[in-house]
């Protein structure tokens, strides 16, 4: 117990507050519609994107531009749902392939520390989604800082590779940069893009990612098997 508490509890605790001062920051100094906000929008209207007075405006189905297609399934992806799913799917492979308890558990582990992380200090902070922009989903009532989504999606991922590396599986020099850059990256981007956050948030949930995994490699991948 105690090493848990030293190991993930307290942590877990700096992490929150870390984040929680610097979401007040960020929205004492930017407002609740910050300049970061402009470039979103002209990229949306470049791409034919307009919103309504609520900044919510849910464009028809046929409206299919190019960086739609690529950022809707991305979206769709790092949503709940499929995240739980997925790191119970990569929690039952990984045992399946390794048969290495600490390896099994790492990505249930990385979800539960940023999970926990992210919903602290999102109640800490407060922070509405972005004004103005076209949103073609509806947002979770969460605060927008930082990006849940994007936290976990780098989280989960850079997990995976760092699995990836301590078995050394195949395709490592491949699957590894894409698993810790391509599609986290690309996630970060849809969540901009489709109005849902702030580029703030996404930095934010970039780096909760980032650190949860490193705690995880840490404490559970570093470790003696």
């Amino acid at each position: 117990m105690r090493s848990f508490l030293r190991s993930f509890v307290l942590p877990g605790l700096g992490a929150i507050a870390v984040l929680a001062a610097t979401g007040r920051v960020v929205r004492l100094v930017g407002g609740d519609n910050p300049l970061e906000d402009r470039p979103v929008r002209a990229l949306q209207a470049a791409f034919g994107h307009r919103p309504d007075d609520d900044g919510a405006l849910l464009d028809p189905p046929e409206t299919r531009e190019l960086l739609d297609r690529v950022t809707a399934p991305l979206s769709w992806y790092s949503g709940v749902p499929q995240t739980i799913a997925n790191g119970a799917l990569w929690c039952g492979v990984t045992w399946w392939l390794t048969r290495d308890r600490r390896s099994a558990i790492a990505p249930g582990a990385v979800l539960a520390l940023e999970t926990a992380c992210f919903v602290g200090s999102a109640a800490l902070v407060g922070r509405p989604r972005p004004r103005g922009v076209w949103r073609p989903e509806h947002p979770h009532a969460t605060s927008s800082f930082p990006s849940g989504h994007t936290a976990a999606a780098v989280a989960i991922h850079t997990t995976l590779a760092d699995l990836l590396e301590r078995h050394g599986g195949r395709g490592t020099r491949v699957l590894g940069p894409l698993l810790r850059y391509g599609i986290p990256g690309g996630i970060a981007l849809s969540r901009i893009y489709r109005g849902q956050h702030h580029i703030s948030d996404t930095v934010a949930g970039v780096l909760l990612g980032r650190w949860s995994a490193a705690v995880v490699r840490r404490e559970l991948l570093s470790a003696e098997r």
